[in-house]
């Protein structure tokens, strides 16, 4: 008369562990700390991307006079792709590489100290001096990146490296780049890394809440940021071969155990 009671524990633990394998993370959706009526949430400052060292950087000057303005832009470049022979020519322009010091090589002005300085600044300092030495009249100066990326790691759909053409580049650009987290990202913890100063600083930004999203100092991402998505606890379960998961080896062997273990006591 003991083996009812035995067999429906034993009936409720089957279900308890299947409940627990079929369970999905509650973190799911973003900005949860949003109400359905409209909200507003302040963002953080605009941070315009500074120059740096490396960087790669293309300045054209335009004016009336293209005789003056083609002493101060660099000459198109042709290149070959594919195999010698059979490949096909591309044309690009050529760039301004920032020194160690932050300095670059212009034409007639030579050296231009622009590290730290943002593309505004950078057009605003070649425009001042070319007036200021009476080299062009009027002259329209157009800065824009070259080399700059950043690199989008993790639980997202398609991790790489991705390019920079524009400023103000947010963590959610990033992330919509890579083609969105995978269902086993955790939204809560997205880390960013970024080289200040020489020393590799971590951020961890919670995409759950809209407010701390948006607050972050690294809302808006700078050249060579690094953005990791670290994986939840049900992608880490299923990358061991023992893992507790319906789709291990050992979740099923322990299914049939426990299948045949009440199938014993109800033939008894």
């Amino acid at each position: 008369m003991k083996k009812f009671p035995i067999i429906k524990n034993a009936v409720l633990l089957l279900v308890l562990v299947l409940a627990g394998a079929c369970s999905t993370p509650k973190d799911i959706n973003y900005f949860q700390d949003l109400s359905n009526r409209q909200s507003e949430l302040k963002v953080g400052n605009v941070a315009d991307i500074t120059i740096r060292p490396k960087d790669k950087l293309s300045i054209i000057v335009n004016a009336t006079d293209t005789r003056l303005t083609n002493l101060f832009n660099l000459p198109v470049v042709s290149r070959q792709i594919g195999m010698e022979g059979s490949g096909s020519q591309a044309q690009g322009l050529s760039g301004y590489t920032v020194d160690s010091e932050g300095n670059i090589d212009f034409p007639v002005l030579g050296k231009v100290h622009i590290a730290g300085m943002t593309r505004e600044e950078v057009a605003k300092a070649i425009k001042a001096r070319l007036t200021g030495e009476n080299l062009v009249k009027d002259p329209i100066v157009t800065v824009e990146f070259m080399n700059l990326s950043i690199s989008v790691l993790g639980e997202v759909k398609n991790p790489g490296r991705y390019n920079l053409d524009r400023d103000n580049v947010t963590i959610l650009d990033a992330l919509g780049m890579a083609g969105d987290l995978t269902i086993y990202g955790r939204r809560d913890k997205v880390m960013i890394l970024r080289n200040e100063n020489g020393m590799q600083r971590s951020y961890t930004v919670d995409l759950c809440s809209a407010a701390g999203v948006y607050s972050s100092p690294v809302y808006y991402l700078k050249q060579n940021d690094i953005v990791y998505v670290e994986a939840n606890d049900t992608r880490a379960r299923q990358s061991t071969v023992n893992g507790n998961t319906v789709r291990s080896t050992s979740f099923w062997i322990s299914l049939a155990s426990l299948m045949t273990t009440i199938a014993v006591l109800i033939v008894k």
